[in-house]
């Protein structure tokens, strides 16, 4: 999977998230709940949901590299390449 798919998957697991939330005029490089109402239970839930439509697991520890749209995108490509 190419980086801008990636970009669209995770925008559109947010938005099943928090649908009345406009992202539009998400920052890439900026954290995602920093910019939108989004609690820690919502992250989990991004985490969860990618890991049940491409079986990627993430770790506890890099959560924070998942934080901004930009370090999610890094950090996933390597691991749906095959995707």
């Amino acid at each position: 999977m190419k980086s801008e798919e990636i970009r669209s998957t995770i925008l559109e697991v947010i938005h099943e998230i928090v649908p009345d939330e406009d992202l539009s005029d998400l920052k890439s490089d900026v954290r995602i709940r920093d910019q939108i109402e989004m609690d820690s239970m919502d992250f989990l839930d991004l985490i969860m949901e990618l890991r049940k439509r491409y079986r990627i697991i993430v770790p506890e520890d890099d959560y924070m590299k998942l934080s901004t749209l930009d370090g999610a995108v890094a950090y996933l490509e390597p691991l749906m390449e095959d995707i």
